[in-house]
């Protein structure tokens, strides 16, 4: 089952926030809908938010046929639920390309999208199984943070793609995945998929990361991108900068694993990012019960932004990138 996909004039989502404990399917038949799952995390994941943004297109154009100026409209409001990824505007952009051919040919794009998903990540998977090659690591124990596997694209993944293609060929040993606060897509949706693939695998809270390190329990770190800037830094979950530079204290190579739609030449490094602070009750609060004090406020960065200097590699469908400092310059 797809991620996200199209189905007569509707969108279909896997709703991420109800697992593990159910694996929930939701229609979405309005903008407002998916501007609505995209918010609160009913789909997430770069390459799954710019299947929403061409497959948003696509339901406006369905829904206001030959009204340019109101599916432009939607088109806005889809773009701007979430500010980070930049998957998702270009996304919206990939299908508003064929506006003028009208909502036949505005669907037929965004299905390519989908379409491409799946032959991309593997490819990458590849790539980036490739790389582990070449950087000596035959039997692998990887450690990965948040979630970069099927659910945060169409199908297969990014940086579980990567760990999925070792695990087809016999080579990984074992993951590590970090619980990811604070709403633990590591936790419940990257242990999920493991589960799902049969592998064996271990899940740390965030703060457990920098010791499995440095106690060297892991080959190689992979992780996925929201967005990479035009000099290599990578903006991607909260918590990925700490476990870079664990990781370059112990020696142990960070791969990052994204499409090649996630590169943002617009964006000159990572300070021009724009990072996405989301409700404070996030952090003080889980499953409706109070975690902190009455009156604490909570500070909620939802992504960092990880120097190239402290990248070994990005691996894209088409390239492995790789840094040599910071003076290397990006992709």
């Amino acid at each position: 089952m797809r991620t996200i996909d199209w189905e007569t004039g509707t969108i279909r989502i896997i709703d991420q926030t109800a697992l593990p404990a159910e694996l929930r399917v939701e229609t979405i038949a309005t903008i407002e809908a998916l501007v609505s799952a995209i918010r609160r995390l009913a789909v997430r994941g770069a390459p799954a938010l710019g299947a929403a943004g061409a497959l948003g297109v696509a339901l406006a154009a369905v829904l206001h046929e030959g009204d340019e100026e109101r599916i432009r409209a939607a088109a806005r409001s889809v773009r701007e639920a979430r500010p980070t990824a930049v998957n998702l505007a270009w996304g919206v952009e990939r299908a508003l390309g064929v506006l003028d051919k009208g909502t036949g040919a505005i669907v037929a794009e965004a299905l390519e999208v989908l379409d491409e998903d799946g032959r991309v990540n593997r490819r990458i998977g590849r790539r980036g199984a490739e790389l582990c090659t070449e950087l000596g690591l035959d039997e692998v124990c990887a450690l990965t943070h948040c979630n970069a596997g099927a659910l945060a694209c169409v199908e297969w993944g990014t940086a579980l793609g990567v760990l999925h293609q070792l695990h087809s060929v016999g080579r990984l040993r074992r993951v590590i995945a970090t619980e990811t606060r604070p709403l633990l897509q590591g936790a419940r949706l990257t242990a999920w998929e493991l589960a799902q693939m049969g592998v064996e695998y271990k899940l740390i809270v965030d703060s457990a990361a920098a010791w499995v390190l440095t106690q060297h329990l892991v080959d190689v770190v992979v992780v996925g991108a929201d967005r990479i800037a035009a000099n290599g830094d990578v903006a991607n979950k909260i918590g990925t900068l700490q476990i870079a530079l664990a990781a370059a204290h112990a020696g142990v190579p960070f791969v990052v694993a994204a499409p090649e739609s996630t590169v943002d030449r617009a964006t000159a490094d990572g300070a021009a990012i724009p990072i996405e602070l989301r409700d404070g009750d996030e952090v003080t609060r889980w499953a409706e019960a109070s975690m902190a004090p009455t009156g604490t406020s909570g500070l909620n960065p939802a992504f960092d932004v990880t120097p190239a200097r402290l990248i070994t590699a990005i691996v894209t469908e088409d390239r492995v990138i790789r840094s040599s400092g910071p003076s290397a310059g990006g992709p």
